[in-house]
């Protein structure tokens, strides 16, 4: 037979989808038919990849398409896992990451009218009157399957706008009755649906940003996700050596700049203070950053001029979003980028102006090494973050992939990880916990040479399902090392409470519902789960020992590490 459902994984096939991450129900009968037939008749589809959870199947789909580009498929049942794939759907909406979202459909007929008409109680309780709309929000598309004749187009109209900037996720729904419909096949072709291309910047645009540039003082360049496309990072390098520009990460989820360069100013999340480099600059340039400051505590200076350039520089699904930019364009980073490099090749640079602002940031760096450097020395009873992230950098090398995930210490881990190549460093992007896990798996298959290292918050590791992560680890052989920054609880609500009422009630209180105590045996949950080496730490002079050791089971047994690294307590 030839039905909706198997013209479904045609086109994904078509399209260059290579995995479909699955947690079946009881509205895809025609998806199980139809890939057991393709598999029986060795007709080339997507591989099938079994998530018991469906917010880790998203993760695994978000991770996938953040390290390649290229969007993967989940697929989920009717209303319920729907609503199941959560805080993962918010992920990838906030972070501009292409995901397909198949949901079934309750069945439209319950008196065998048709090929998959209601044959069980559940489909009666799982009728909804606008499934669509409990994602709707955070889609870029969706749509509702009505018949077989079309399913290919649909697909591939679906791939092409969540590949298109802004990115993002679709939502497709099918019910039963429409997936087993019989149809003709039909011919397509994914080359016809190309993503939109590129925005170049205006030209006029080109010369007013270099003449802003070369005319300022301190320039500086504030970015979160230009990283996403590594040609978008080795133009950034050209333009600020050229320039002497400065480079200020903000809520960075890639390597947007490396960090040993002099350039490199650091990066800033939740401080609770003014950022001397953002405070100082009297121009600045904001590329691909959602949150480029936070107006309450830190900021440009009034004197400061401000652009930007965003593939979505209004921030349009975001209610309430603005800065004050006086020049404002919607353009791709790399592109935009290589033509101020091109313009710069025929421009007159102010060479000695250049290197006043080169030794400037030189110096600013230095001293931001140096205290780093004081940071990450051993404590003699309690396991710094820095040390730990310290310990782990000099273990897994400059070329692992870190997944970071750690919440109040996202800052000591992104400082003291000190990524220096592109592609070696993630964060969601969005503000739903539990994506690492996951995302190392969707990682690990895209990338099954490289070495993946998971460094998340003890909070963050309960929300990411590590059951069905560690089993589905085993399963297809996506081994990753998990280091867990345990501090017993959730620091950052203590953080949010004591921020807003700093001599509250909440400042004197000796606990305020937020510890983990007596604390789960985290590392022996991975090794039930999936056999992974579970070890727990809580001195500092264990802390290499172990991670060399996890590291080991990793890359030589081919199996998940855990570490479960105590910290102080919350």
């Amino acid at each position: 037979m030839y039905t909706a459902g198997t013209a479904m994984l045609e086109a994904l096939q078509e399209a260059g989808v290579a995995y479909i991450f699955a947690n079946f129900g009881s509205d895809h009968p025609a998806l199980l038919e139809a890939i057991a037939e393709a598999r029986a008749l060795g007709r080339p589809i997507p591989a099938v990849v079994t998530s018991p959870n469906e917010m880790v199947a998203m993760a695994c789909a978000h991770g996938y398409a953040q390290l390649t580009g290229r969007a993967q498929a989940v697929v989920v049942h009717v209303d319920c896992g729907t609503q199941a794939l959560g805080g993962a759907v918010h992920n990838a909406a906030k972070a501009r990451v292409p995901v397909f979202v198949f949901a079934g459909l309750s069945p439209s007929t319950q008196e065998g009218e048709a090929s998959g008409s209601r044959n069980e109680f559940i489909q009666w309780i799982q009728d909804v009157s606008d499934q669509r709309g409990i994602v709707r929000p955070y889609m870029k598309y969706d749509n509702e399957l009505r018949s077989a004749r079309n399913v290919k187009q649909i697909v591939h109209r679906s791939l092409q706008i969540a590949q298109s900037d802004p990115k993002g996720p679709v939502y497709i729904v099918g019910a039963r009755e429409v997936m087993e419909e019989e149809t003709e096949a039909v011919a397509t072709d994914a080359a016809d649906w190309p993503p939109i291309a590129p925005a170049p910047l205006p030209d006029a645009a080109v010369a007013d940003l270099i003449e802003a540039v070369q005319k300022a003082r301190r320039p500086l360049i504030v970015t979160s996700y230009l990283g996403r496309n590594p040609a978008a990072l080795t133009e950034l390098v050209r333009f600020c050596s050229r320039l002497g520009v400065g480079v200020l990460e903000s809520v960075p989820s890639y390597v947007n700049y490396p960090h040993n360069d002099p350039l490199y100013q650091g990066n800033q999340w939740n401080h609770p203070f003014q950022n001397r480099t953002l405070g100082e600059a009297d121009f600045i340039l904001v590329v691909d950053s959602d949150v480029p400051w936070i107006p309450t505590v830190s900021k440009p200076s009034e004197k400061a001029a401000i652009a930007i350039i965003d593939v979505d520089p209004l921030k349009q699904s975001t209610p309430l979003w603005y800065i004050k930019a006086r020049q404002c364009y919607r353009a791709d980073a790399a592109t935009a980028l290589a033509q101020l490099n091109a313009a710069l090749d025929r421009a007159a640079i102010d060479e000695q102006a250049a290197e006043r602002r080169r030794r400037h940031y030189a110096e600013r760096h230095r001293e931001r090494a140096a205290e780093l450097a004081r940071l990450e020395a051993p404590g003699e009873e309690v396991i710094t973050p820095e040390y730990l992230t310290a310990c782990v950098r000099r273990q897994v090398g400059l070329d692992a992939v870190v997944i970071n995930e750690g919440i109040t210490n996202y800052p000591a881990i992104c400082d003291h990880i000190a990524r220096e190549k592109p592609g070696t460093m993630f964060a969601s992007g969005a503000g739903s916990l539990g994506w690492t896990g996951g995302a190392a798996i969707g990682m690990k298959l895209a990338v099954p040479d490289k070495t993946f290292v998971v460094m998340t918050g003890d909070g963050s590791y309960m929300f990411s399902t590590p059951s069905t992560v560690h089993w589905m680890a085993r399963r297809y052989r996506t081994p990753f090392l998990t280091v867990i920054f345990n501090n017993r609880g959730w620091k950052a609500p203590k953080f949010s409470a004591l921020a807003v009422h700093p001599y509250g009630f909440a400042s004197r209180a000796k606990d305020l519902d937020l510890s983990f105590d007596p604390a789960p045996d985290y590392s022996g949950i991975a090794a039930a789960a999936g056999g992974a080496f579970a070890r727990v730490i809580k001195r500092p002079e264990d802390v290499e020992a172990g991670v060399a050791e996890g590291l080991r089971a990793v890359l030589d047994e081919q199996r998940c590490a855990v570490l479960d690294v105590w910290l102080a307590h919350l």
